[in-house]
């Protein structure tokens, strides 16, 4: 019996640095087979062939179209495509996992979260960190409520993210035009900081203490006005959870050479922790009323893209999430209706800006 009759078919739309990596867990995992990979760039095809043995599209059209058996579809498209896209493949009866964001809007979330439950279709949307092991760690204790009544939140991320990110030059030298190759700064197909860079830690924040009310946020672009079609570089945002407690997330891509920190520091009625480093992958301070630090795995290092770095390289453990689930062992680790929230809790704050 042909061993592939029992692998999940894999399809990547999107062959940037981001699909790329997604390809190559998907190709080197037993369980699954990646079969296709769309992009609008043609000169990805020999790569996509050779390197990964999957047929090439042009579009996720065509691929949707083409006589290929498609489980899921990994979006790695630009974000202003991200819902666009997964309704396609949705529509294509395919499952679907989304890179963050899941879109722009709450109503392109909406849209996506329909056309899935009229398809009997599972939506799988990439938050990478929550399988850190500080992210684990903070989930049991706040779950198990060792800190008691939670008093204050905050939340720091400064990074950078310069021209050599928005403006890489040219074979001639000259700044690269925005285009769907090239949709970094723009609105419609980036949609600013906060999607892009930093909505890893709004999800951080509302997985592990939910939602936010009495919202307030100040932004400025201080460093980006020639790069990026932003109102914002940098922003302070103060809110109150639903469940209790006040919290602060600030954020800046305006560092100067190099990421600084994403770190998360809460105060509890029991004790306070923190936790640092450039993704949250440090546990810098614990003291807890009665409890001992446990050892912690070590962190996956961060996604190294060159010049600048993102978040943890954990996207082996979301696609072995979407094995498991589709096999019948596990549950979504990161489901539709809190990609959407994410989704909700930026747009909102970008609405109330000043």
């Amino acid at each position: 019996m042909n061993s592939d009759q029992h692998k999940i078919n894999f399809a990547v739309a999107g062959f940037g640095m981001v699909g790329k990596r997604h390809a190559k867990i998907i190709r080197d995992h037993p369980q699954a087979k990646l079969v296709a990979i769309a992009d609008i760039d043609t000169s990805l095809k020999t790569e996509a062939e050779s390197e990964f043995g999957a047929a090439f599209f042009s579009s996720l059209d065509e691929l949707l179209k083409s006589s290929s058996a498609i489980d899921v579809v990994s979006i790695a498209t630009p974000n202003g495509l991200h819902s666009k896209h997964a309704i396609q493949a949705l529509n294509g009866n395919c499952h679907v996992i989304i890179e963050k964001p899941m879109g722009l809007t709450r109503s392109e979330c909406e849209s996506v979260i329909h056309t899935a439950l009229q398809k009997s279709r599972l939506v799988f949307c990439v938050m990478q960190n929550r399988y850190s092991p500080p992210a684990q760690w903070l989930k049991e204790i706040v779950s198990q409520n060792l800190l008691g009544k939670i008093y204050l939140i905050q939340i720091n991320c400064y990074w950078n993210r310069d021209d050599r990110y928005y403006l890489p030059a040219d074979k001639h030298g000259k700044p690269a035009v925005h285009n769907e190759k090239h949709w970094k700064g723009t609105k419609a197909l980036d949609g600013g900081p906060l999607f892009t860079q930093f909505s890893h830690f709004v999800d951080m924040m509302y997985w592990l203490f939910g939602d936010i009310k009495n919202l307030q946020a100040i932004t400025s672009n201080f460093a980006h006005q020639h790069s990026t079609e932003f109102n914002d570089d940098s922003g302070l945002v103060t809110f109150e959870f639903i469940n209790g407690g006040l919290g602060c997330f600030n954020y800046s891509t305006a560092v100067w050479d190099k990421n600084l920190e994403s770190s998360m520091t809460i105060i509890g009625e029991k004790g306070s922790v923190k936790v640092g480093g450039q993704y949250m992958e440090h546990v810098e301070y614990c003291h807890i009323n009665n409890y001992r630090m446990p050892e912690l795995a070590p962190p996956n290092p961060p996604n190294d893209y060159g010049h600048y770095k993102g978040s943890a390289a954990n996207h082996h453990q979301l696609i072995e999430n979407v094995i498991e689930t589709l096999t019948g062992k596990s549950t979504i680790t990161t489901n539709a209706l809190e990609g959407m929230k994410v989704v909700e809790i930026i747009e909102r704050i970008y609405q109330l800006r000043k």
